[in-house]
């Protein structure tokens, strides 16, 4: 079984599919790290060279090749969901499990962490709200496609082992 943790970057995504995965015995995969492990080059520095596009392409590359895998928790980049048919293959060959948050929510968890997040970069604090806001009313049609919402301030670990019937 494959479990995809998709949402927003910040969202925990990471933090929360290691949770998982080792409650689980399963493999836990970051997908950015695993993208940055197969294309020798940090997302931010593969975005400077390469642009969104190609990264995006790549960025599938890695999905279709994590697809493969047996009994693991995957960690979905932010944007993985909105591209191609991700979402599509993500839900025919998993589990996927949205993790909310409030704009606020993330602004907060972002602000200070945006050197390594090419699409927040240079981006000063008073954009960041307006900003995530914009992205989450383009990206929540896609989000919304996953099996499972959980709010991503606390998720509780044994409600989406219960309701993921895991």
């Amino acid at each position: 079984m494959l479990i995809f943790i998709i949402g927003y970057m910040g969202s925990g995504k990471s933090t929360f599919g290691k949770k998982l995965a080792g409650k689980l015995g399963y493999e836990f995969v970051d997908m950015d790290a695993f993208f940055i492990k197969e294309n020798q080059a940090t997302i931010a520095e593969f975005f400077k060279k390469e642009g969104e596009e190609i990264f995006r392409k790549k960025e599938q590359e890695v999905l279709q090749q994590l697809l493969t895998k047996e009994n693991a928790v995957i960690a979905t980049g932010g944007g993985t969901p909105l591209f191609f048919d991700n979402m599509a293959l993500m839900n025919r060959r998993g589990i996927t499990i949205y993790l909310k948050l409030h704009p606020e929510s993330l602004f907060h968890r972002l602000r200070n962490s945006k050197t390594g997040r090419p699409l927040l970069k240079d981006l000063p604090d008073k954009e960041l709200l307006g900003k995530i806001n914009d992205d989450l009313a383009e990206r929540e049609p896609f989000y919304q496609q996953a099996k499972y919402t959980f709010k991503g301030e606390t998720p509780d670990m044994e409600k989406v082992l219960r309701h993921c019937h895991l």
